[in-house]
């Protein structure tokens, strides 16, 4: 590990007041993948239902390629990461939420270049803010922190990445702790294993955020690679941190990395992030055994185990949206489907269209997907499918949306978009 500076040990509450053009508003931040839950819920009031890569557009800047991390906003500043030239240039980009200029574009570090697969890129880990830094990881499984004028005060070189697909995998922050998993597989000998073939070399890790020391590591046991950006789930008033690879789900312990179970989850290469609701875990698996499933986490002396699966329309790509009783899910092939997410009953699905990457965004009892080709369609989180609105940028699109300020913000291969006033 590679201390370069000191890192700032104020303790910081991540605010909840942002800034517009018109002045001072509350807003809510957007400050890791998916959100102040990670679980793609926003709190606005008021988003834009119309736009085009002309109409409502309060700003586009140009970003350079290329990374399909998803931006984050903090106060008046959004953050987004790209590896730049050929890949071996890692830089994190800051620009005014209020007007989209770039107030700095610094290089952190660079990374040799390794395996991924097509559609990834160099870039695609969405950083995570506390308020007064910015944590970011590159493909080569490298962490670096900088603060909010682009300084680094450290960086961790601990992990050296492997994957036959590259690394897509966002970090989380919990209390004092920088948590990323690194599901990998083999880069020597026969490559099936750790991606086609179990293997026992895959983990979680934990760092100090200030620091960027290694406080734990914890083994997963045979597993194999995935995508999959873990959540936190308060388990008889107790936090597990919920983590999941290919082939299995697993409770941890987030203070100690204390493995706490693990259910069966056949597949390879999943991607979708970890969804909560009432009280149930919502995954999906990977290639070779596709299957939404719902996971009750142990509790006590009652171990885990799966309460619901079903097997059609599996999204390999997007995360799903939890809401009021319900999944709502996003097939890469462009297929929408609602489920009871109690017991896993299908009440509908419909096809909308597209190539989906990107995960979906839930405000105002509304979803909002958007497709590769740069298409985002409304709907309503309802019962019944009904469309409220379609727009697009016409660009190629596979980071996912941020919200905040009442503005939504949509990276592009090229360009970074600030949708509404």
């Amino acid at each position: 590990m590679n201390r370069l500076a000191p890192a700032s040990i104020v303790p910081v509450v991540v605010s909840a007041l942002a800034f517009c053009a018109a002045g001072q508003v509350r807003a809510e931040d957007w400050p890791r993948f998916r959100g102040p839950t990670g679980q793609g819920v926003s709190t606005e009031k008021n988003l834009p239902l119309r736009w085009s890569a002309t109409e409502n557009v309060a700003w586009k800047t140009a970003v350079p390629p290329l990374g399909w991390s998803s931006p984050i906003v903090i106060k008046d500043r959004v953050f987004l990461t790209t590896a730049a030239g050929s890949g071996e240039s890692c830089r994190i980009i800051c620009i005014d939420a209020r007007t989209g200029q770039v107030v700095w574009d610094k290089e952190v570090l660079r990374q040799a270049l390794r395996h991924k697969e097509g559609r990834n890129s160099y870039a695609t880990c969405t950083p995570v803010s506390d308020g007064t830094m910015v944590y970011a990881v590159f493909a080569e499984g490298t962490i670096v922190a900088v603060d909010f004028d682009g300084n680094v005060a450290w960086i961790n070189r601990d992990v050296r990445y492997y994957s036959q697909h590259g690394l897509a995998v966002s970090p989380i922050l919990w209390e004092d702790l920088l948590i990323m998993q690194y599901d990998a597989s083999a880069e020597e000998g026969d490559l099936r294993v750790g991606w086609q073939i179990p293997w026992d070399r895959s983990f979680v890790l934990a760092v100090d955020k200030r620091t960027g020391r290694e406080r734990w590591r914890a083994m997963r046991g045979r597993s194999r690679i995935g995508h999959i950006t873990p959540n936190i789930m308060t388990v008889g008033g107790k936090p597990q941190l919920i983590s999941a690879a290919g082939d299995v789900i697993q409770g941890f312990e987030p203070a100690s990395g204390r493995l706490l179970w693990t259910v069966a989850n056949p597949g390879e290469g999943v991607v979708p992030s970890i969804v909560i609701g009432d009280g149930l875990i919502f995954t999906a698996s990977g290639f070779g055994a596709p299957a939404i499933r719902a996971t009750r986490p142990a509790e006590g002396d009652t171990p885990a185990q799966v309460v619901w699966e079903v097997k059609q329309q599996v999204p390999m790509m997007s995360s799903f949206i939890y809401s009021d009783g319900r999944l709502f899910t996003i097939k890469e092939t462009g297929i929408a489907m609602c489920l009871d997410a109690r017991t896993g009953k299908i009440i509908w699905t419909e096809r909308i269209g597209g190539t989906h990457s990107a995960s979906p965004i839930l405000a105002e009892g509304r979803i909002y997907f958007l497709s590769e080709e740069g298409e985002s369609v409304i709907i309503e989180a309802a019962d019944q499918f009904r469309v409220v609105a379609t727009n697009t940028i016409g660009e190629r699109c596979r980071a996912s949306y941020a919200v905040s300020g009442g503005r939504l913000f949509i990276r592009s291969e090229k360009n970074l978009y600030c949708i509404g006033k």
